[in-house]
Parts: C-alpha cells; sequence; structure tokens
C-alpha cells in the first residue's frame, strides 16, 4: 500500500518561476539555466543528463536552495536515494521556509521506512504551505505506517477536500477504511475511486475483494477479470479469481483459471497446492496428487501440501502409503497438529494397527496440544442454576454440503428455544444453500472461518457459551486447539468423528450404547461417555429418492452386492472377505460406489483378481451427484459394509433406499457405526460376530433371494418407524444429555 502511495505522486519543486522573492544574482541565473537543461533532459527520460545539469547549478550557486532541490529529486530519478536525501537536507537548511524541500524529503524518507522524521518534513511542509494535498496524501501514509490509521483517514480527509477527484487519495481512503473495519464507507470510497480510473486494476481488485466478503459474487467477479486482463501476471490478482471461484463450486472455472497462472509462474507454490485442491475436489485424485507433489519439488517443507497429498493417498486407499508420509511430514514440522490429526484419521483406516495403540497415539496428541494451548478462562463466572436455559455452541468446519449439515439440521430446527439457545460457529470457507439454511435454523450464526484459535476462543467466552460441541474430532476441518483453551465450561464431541479426541478437556464423548458398550468402549477414551438412550443417529436424508420396488436379483437372475464407503475404508481385510464372497458365489456381482478414476480403481480391481475375482464381476464407480448415487442403490440388493471402519451415513442411505447392510463390529467405536444403525433399526441377524460369519451371512442372505426382496419393500417404513428418524425424541435426548452434563458442572465436577 505505502509503495503504491509513493509511485501514485509526482514529486514537486520549484521548477517554474524561483520562490525567492529577491531577484536573482548573476550565479543564480546561471544555476536556473541549468536548471531548465536538467528539467528539459529529464522530460526526454534523460535522468543522469539531468543530474549532471541540477550538480553544475549547485555548483554554480551553492547557497541556491533551488539548484539543491532539483538535484535531489534528478538523484531520486537515478535510484541514489542517499544522495537525494542528502541534496534535499542541504536545500532545507539553506531555506528552511521551501514547503517542496520537505515535502520531497519526508516522502523519500517514509519510502525508505522512516516513518517518524517523515512525518516532521510533511507537517513541516504543510505548516509552510497549507493547501497542499500531496503533502497531506504523503503524511497519511507515514501516519499509517506508524499504526495511527485513523489519524492517517482524517489527513486524507483533508485532502479530499482539496482534490475531491484524486483517484489515488480515495483509492488509499478505501484501504484505510477496510483497515478500520468500517466496511460500507470503504465501499464507497473504491467506487469513487473506480469511477475516476474505471479500468485501474488497484482499484478493481480492491472492491472486487470487498465484494467477495460482502457476497457480491457476480460483480467482484466482473472487477477481477478486468483487473486480470490489465495485469495478467500480478499474483494476487490470479489468486482471487481462483478463491471466487472456488467459492461459486465452479471447480472447472477455477481449475482452467490456476492452470493458466501456472503457465506464467511455474514455481508458484500456492498456486500448484490450491490447483491440487480443485482437482481432489474433482475427484481427479491422480491428478492432485501429481500437482501437491510439485508443490513440495518446490518446497520439501510445505506442511499443507502434505497434509492434502496424504488425504489424496488416502482417496485412493493407499492408507499404508499416506501414514507413512504423515509420520515423515511430522519429522520436519513436529508441532503441526493438523497433520498429526490426519494421521490419527487414517489410523482409524489402517487394519494393522491395534485398539490399544491407536488409543494411545490420541491421548499423546491430547497431552501434546494442551500443553501447546493452555488452558485461560477459569474461573467462569456462570450461574450454577441446573435448571436455567442453556447457550449450547456447535463448531465445525463442514457448515456446507457434508454429512455434518445432515444430522445436525433437524437438531436445530427441533431444539427447545425456552430451555437452550443455540450458536453455530463455522471454522470453513465453503459456503452453500446448506450454510445458508443451517443459519436460518441457528439461534446465532459465527463466520469464524477467518479467526485464529485464540481469536475463536476469545468469541466463544464473550458469547458465554454454556456448553460447546465439537462436530469434527480428528476430521475434516479440526478444531481441537480451539477447545484445548476451554473457552466453555462444559466442552463434548459428538457426531464427526467416531473416536476419542485424546484430550482430558474435552469432557464427554456423545455415543450410544450400540456403537460404544458400556464396560468396553470407555478405556479407550479420555472422555467420559455420555450414551444416548436411543441412537447417536437422527438421519434425514440430503434429498427425496423413492426406492425401487422391485429387487434387482429378481430380474438379473444373481445377486449384486454393493459399496458405497469412501476407498479410504476399502482396506486389505474387507477386501479378502469380498473376495471369498463373490468365489463362493460365482453368479454374484459386486458394484463399488465411490472409488475415483485413476489409481484407486486400477489397485481394487488387480487386487480383487489376485483373489480370484474375475474384474468383469465388478463395476467400480466415481463419486456420484447426489440423484445419482441414491439411484445407484437400485441395481444393490445387498450392500457390505467396511471395516475396521465402518460406515454411517451410507448404512442408513442403505436402509433408506431398500437395501440390507452386513457388517461385521470390531474393538473400536469407529468400527461400530454400521451395528449401531442396524440395532436401532432391528436389524440385529445382519450383524456378523467373526470374519467368517460376515462371510456366511451374505453367501446365505444372497441364496435366499425371496428373503432379501420382501425385506427391500418394508426398510424404508422400518426405517420411518425407528429411533433414527424421529428427529424430536432425538432432541430431546441429546436436549437430556446437555443438561446432565451443566449438572454435573454445577455439581462441582470439571472445574
Amino acid at each position: 500500500m505505502l509503495r503504491n502511495l509513493l509511485n501514485r505522486l509526482a514529486q514537486f519543486g520549484d521548477r517554474a518561476p524561483g520562490n525567492v522573492a529577491a531577484a536573482p544574482e548573476p550565479a543564480e541565473q546561471i544555476a536556473d539555466r541549468l536548471i531548465e537543461q536538467g528539467n528539459r533532459a529529464e522530460q526526454a527520460g534523460q535522468p543522469e543528463e539531468a543530474s549532471g545539469r541540477y550538480r553544475a547549478a549547485v555548483e554554480a550557486a551553492p547557497r541556491y536552495a533551488k539548484a539543491h532541490l532539483n538535484l535531489g529529486i534528478g538523484l531520486e530519478a537515478c535510484g541514489n536515494s542517499a544522495g537525494a536525501v542528502a541534496a534535499l537536507e542541504t536545500a532545507i537548511a539553506v531555506n528552511p521556509a521551501d514547503p517542496y524541500a520537505h515535502y520531497n524529503l519526508g516522502r523519500l524518507l517514509l519510502a525508505g521506512g522512516q516513518s517518524a522524521p517523515a512525518e516532521e518534513h510533511l507537517r513541516a511542509a504543510l505548516d509552510r504551505k497549507a493547501e497542499f494535498p500531496e503533502a497531506l496524501i504523503i503524511l497519511s501514509g507515514a501516519l499509517d505506517a506508524r499504526g495511527e490509521t485513523a489519524a492517517a483517514g482524517t489527513a486524507l480527509e483533508s485532502a479530499l477536500r482539496l482534490r475531491p477527484d484524486d483517484f489515488g487519495a480515495w483509492y488509499h481512503y478505501g484501504l484505510l477504511l477496510k483497515k478500520l473495519d468500517r466496511t460500507d464507507d470503504a465501499e464507497t470510497a473504491l467506487r469513487r475511486a473506480q469511477a475516476l480510473d474505471a479500468e485501474n486494476p488497484d482499484a478493481n481488485y480492491e472492491l472486487a475483494i470487498l465484494l467477495m466478503a460482502k457476497g457480491a459474487m457476480l460483480e467482484a467477479g466482473r472487477l477481477l477479470r478486468a483487473a486480470a486482463a490489465r495485469r495478467p501476471d500480478a499474483m494476487g490478482i490470479r489468486a482471487a479469481l481462483f478463491h471466487l471461484f472456488d467459492s461459486q463450486g465452479d471447480l472447472a472455472s477455477a481449475a482452467s483459471e490456476l492452470a493458466a497462472a501456472l503457465k506464467i509462474f511455474p514455481q508458484w507454490v500456492d498456486a500448484h497446492y490450491n490447483y491440487g485442491l480443485i482437482l481432489k475436489k474433482q475427484q481427479k485424485l491422480d491428478e492432485a496428487e501429481a500437482a501437491f507433489r510439485r508443490a513440495l519439488a518446490i518446497d520439501p517443507a510445505y506442511f499443507r501440501a502434505e497434509h492434502m497429498l496424504g488425504s489424496v493417498l488416502l482417496g485412493q486407499s493407499r492408507v499404508g502409503e499416506a501414514l507413512e508420509l504423515y509420520r515423515s511430514a511430522r519429522g520436519h514440522c513436529p508441532d503441526s497438529f493438523e497433520l498429526e490429526s490426519a494421521e490419527l484419521f487414517g489410523l482409524n483406516c489402517h487394519d494393522g494397527v491395534q485398539s490399544d495403540e491407536l488409543f494411545a497415539r490420541h491421548r499423546a496428541f491430547g497431552v501434546r496440544i494442551e500443553s501447546a494451548y493452555p488452558s485461560r478462562f477459569e474461573p467462569f463466572g456462570r450461574s450454577t442454576d441446573p435448571a436455567r436455559r442453556l447457550r449450547i455452541g456447535y463448531v465445525s468446519g463442514d457448515f456446507c454440503y457434508h454429512v455434518v449439515t445432515l444430522f445436525l439440521t433437524p437438531v436445530l430446527e427441533r431444539h427447545d428455544r425456552s430451555a437452550f439457545e443455540t450458536y453455530c460457529y463455522s471454522t470453513g470457507s465453503r459456503v452453500d444453500e446448506f450454510t445458508r439454511r443451517l443459519a436460518g435454523v441457528s439461534d446465532v450464526w459465527r463466520d469464524a472461518g477467518s479467526m485464529s484459535e485464540r481469536e475463536l476462543a476469545d468469541l466463544v467466552h464473550r458469547d458465554e457459551i454454556d456448553i460447546l460441541i465439537d462436530l469434527a474430532g480428528h476430521s475434516g476441518i479440526p478444531n481441537l486447539a480451539l477447545f484445548a483453551q476451554r473457552p466453555a465450561p462444559v466442552q463434548a464431541t459428538w457426531l464427526g468423528y467416531l473416536n476419542s479426541t485424546g484430550m482430558t478437556r474435552m469432557h464427554c464423548r456423545i455415543t450410544d450404547r450400540y456403537s460404544d458398550p458400556p464396560g468396553v468402549a470407555e478405556p479407550q477414551h479420555t472422555e467420559r461417555l455420555a450414551w444416548l438412550p436411543r441412537s447417536q443417529w437422527c438421519y434425514r436424508p440430503f434429498i427425496a429418492a423413492e426406492p425401487s420396488a422391485i429387487a434387482p436379483v429378481a430380474s438379473n437372475g444373481f445377486v449384486t452386492f454393493g459399496s458405497f464407503n469412501q476407498a479410504s475404508k476399502l482396506s486389505r481385510s474387507v477386501r479378502l472377505l469380498w473376495a471369498r464372497i463373490l468365489v463362493q458365489l460365482p453368479n454374484a456381482r459386486l458394484v463399488v460406489v465411490g472409488v475415483p478414476d485413476g489409481h484407486a480403481r486400477h489397485a481394487l480391481l488387480d487386487d480383487l483378481m489376485r483373489l480370484g475375482v474375475d474384474p468383469p464381476r465388478v463395476s467400480v464407480r466415481p463419486y456420484l451427484a447426489m440423484t445419482d448415487y441414491f439411484r445407484a442403490f437400485d441395481a444393490v440388493d445387498i450392500a457390505l459394509d467396511t471395516l475396521p471402519y465402518s460406515g454411517g451415513t451410507t448404512t442408513c442411505d442403505a436402509l433408506w433406499m431398500g437395501v440390507p447392510v452386513i457388517t461385521l463390529p470390531g474393538s473400536r467405536s469407529s468400527s461400530r457405526s454400521a451395528a449401531s444403525i442396524l440395532s436401532t433399526a432391528g436389524l440385529p441377524e445382519w450383524i456378523a460376530q467373526t470374519p467368517d460369519e460376515y462371510v456366511g451371512l451374505a453367501v446365505g442372505f444372497a441364496r435366499d433371494a425371496g428373503r432379501v426382496a420382501k425385506l427391500r419393500k418394508s426398510l424404508r417404513g422400518r426405517l420411518k418407524e425407528s429411533a433414527l428418524m424421529d428427529e424430536l425424541q432425538f432432541t430431546r435426548d441429546l436436549e437430556a444429555v446437555y443438561r446432565e452434563m451443566w449438572r454435573t458442572w454445577c455439581e462441582g465436577s470439571w472445574q
């Protein structure tokens, strides 16, 4: 900002008739002729020649301030800042009353980072020439550099009264108003600047950034495209265009913009990283992997690229490689809790880690993060009335098209407002129709995506939240550094991560007795388990979709199995079980949905082929749009759950579309989610106890096609009548858990 400010203003010197009242002496007449020659040389683009003439003028009249002033300006044009400062200081020593010498010296000093002496000379210039808008504009820069933003704005206001059509003054006034959080006034100022120079890329860019923050995406896009056309090599403009397209969900345009930028800036590491993000969102995982690896080739310590590369590897079912990458990355970035959370999430998908080891890793994480982020808000000073109205805060980076929104929306709609007030803290950047819907049913919505962990903790504490609910754990966008600071008296985790956070300041984990059986699950948690009496799930499908009334086996003559879980859950163990099933049922087929094209697809087919399954019997499909995803269940008779990381939302979706699910719960919370759903839906016979029984159930049900076809017709009704879709009762159960947590705190626990 300061550099632009200085570059926009012309240098001022006494190049017309002198500002000395007395008639010039003969030596000064010689100097004036030399100065005129220097002025002509300067106008012709010959700064060295001009400086030579000015130096000759100084030699002819060493006590002539005008000669020193012009020499200072000429030396600055030649890049000799030190010489220019010396010449201007001499001009002031000879004639302290010259406002132009003070102005030019103040401007030069500010360019050199000396804001305090710059302010002195600029004020001296204004003392000698009150109506000097250029000096006021540069003074505002000096004040802003010293952190006196309000005073800088006042200086620009004075300049604009003298020069109301000055583009630079309006432009920098807008930037100052943005700093002062006067957003509407900043927009007005930037629009004035843009009206004065409609094609100026700086004004278009800054106005676009402000409009993006206000949600005016169409106009912001127009301004950014205009700015990019004038300045195609400006990284900031390119980056803003990418973020605009990304925020609108226009992934194709975002990818195109980044590809074009990388042709100009092939070493732009952030662009490679963002390109990888867009490709990942498009499920082009092989290309995303290449983009992240290019970013790491430029900067091997770029931990965000390592983080996302690990996520890509998980999405390609390369769990072991992802975990090795995370371990390596944490070696040179040991303080990154984001990397460690990503590794912990990946470990849930790894069938080679024991449950005790998995818990130990989580607990060690909790010790480290709670040491790095001390608890800092006790005592809370809240009323300890156990029956009073409570403020519940929900925290997530996935308040958008995401399963968190799917399960939370019914709860927010049905909360008892007389007893509970809801706050949502959105820490993500994506905004869509689901975000807006969720914001509409929350009592208070906080957009916290740009806040640091400390700023967000301060906000939660100022909001006097009584119970703060984490909806992510170690998945998605973790917010555990917020919870480590304990901004609320009671803190709990629910829904987003089916395991312990490892933290002691997370007082409870909300679950049910099927997912976390009493007497079994407690030793694997640092939190106290808070069991909902019926289910931890409150299911409402994203869209309306009627199930097919006809089972595929009835028309195909063979049974079709299906899997709709994330590719990261397709472990070696579950592939082995699937192969055993298909080998025993040589006419059966398998449909796997959600596996990206490329490495993941080929690896799955190759693995099953090595286990004795002919590839034509297996159909592998990538992620599908929501309508196509639900319609894909029409081709499946029986769904096969994954292990050791079980399905949650996909299990509900399958039952909703009339497809029963076979599951094999294990020894950790994340392996028992489908078993919880099936138990709640009244389908315990679909839950296996051993790998052999998992295979046996699949083979047995496949050979009883009539039973499967009959069940298909009744599953939706069964689901509707179950606790899984009783939204009002679920919310009352959840509120009862909240109230019990609050009573526990009021009685002195968790202090």
